[in-house]
């Protein structure tokens, strides 16, 4: 595989509209009828129960088979990260997988050696050649019922979300809890690409340019710590020091202890310390 140059690559038009819809949209949020401090309250627990839909479900269970879950509980947490819409399962748990196979270099689908503009948005601006290498790196997901639904529903399931807001608020809940939240999830997820490498201090060896940043720490839940997490790709805790916030470890630990969750994955010499 490799990935042409970005002035090479046509435009995919579907995704720019889709994300430009969004924003749009959000910009709603702007207008003085729109806002209530019960949309805001809507908007930001869904963002918490989106963001770790993300970074425990799609990204350290799923990914990269950190741990081990009920079934109940991954799907509960594949379903919260299908609520970002920011692709099915596949795309997003595939595109990721390459992204660490080939991390900061020609064929990483968000290559930060293209700028931080590329990495946090422009490449999904543009036809991915890595789309086509998807099955490949997904062997392990194809085949699961509930993944396909979410995968193939994403939209659906948002629409869901929305109508039982609207129903519950009104307008103002529907432009905060669906549009204002997916705008700030997007933007702190793509940091992770972006901003973690080029931001921030690095503990390991990586051989790439990821950074432990945090700042972006903060806003996902630990996934700033992005070069721990690159150095021990396998580890479900990413915030090695003791002052390394990581809140979805936390998530991850309280499962394990009430017996939700086992087979738990750390660097050596971290053992199960919170």
């Amino acid at each position: 595989m490799t990935i042409a140059k970005s002035d090479k690559l046509p435009l995919a038009w579907v995704n720019i509209m889709y994300l430009g819809a969004i924003h749009v949209v959000a910009c709603l949020a702007f207008f003085p009828s729109n806002f209530s401090w019960g949309a805001v309250g809507v908007a930001f627990a869904l963002y918490c129960a989106t963001e770790l839909g993300i970074t425990v479900g799609f990204h350290r269970l799923a990914a990269h088979r950190s741990f081990e879950a009920n079934k109940l509980v991954e799907y509960f947490f594949i379903l919260l990260g299908t609520l970002a819409c920011q692709g099915g399962p596949f795309d997003w748990i595939g595109l990721h997988r390459i992204h660490h196979k080939y991390s900061d270099t020609h064929d990483d689908p968000h290559d930060s050696n293209k700028g931080f503009f590329w990495s946090h948005l422009q490449w999904m601006m543009h036809e991915c050649p890595s789309q086509g290498d998807i099955p490949r790196y997904t062997k392990d997901i194809q085949d699961d019922a509930f993944y396909k639904f979410c995968h193939n529903f994403m939209v659906p399931i948002q629409v869901a979300l929305g109508l039982a807001i609207f129903f519950w608020g009104g307008w103002s809940y529907v432009v905060w809890g669906v549009f204002v939240r997916l705008v700030v999830v997007f933007h702190c997820t793509w940091f992770v690409n972006s901003a973690t490498h080029k931001f921030g201090y690095q503990s390991h060896e990586s051989n790439d340019y990821s950074r432990n940043c945090w700042w972006v720490a903060l806003l996902t839940f630990g996934e700033g710590w992005h070069n721990n997490h690159h150095a021990y790709q396998y580890s479900a805790r990413h915030g090695l020091a003791w002052w390394e916030i990581d809140i979805s470890w936390m998530i991850i630990r309280s499962l394990e202890i009430v017996g939700l969750a086992g087979k738990v994955k750390l660097p050596p010499l971290q053992g199960n310390k919170v």
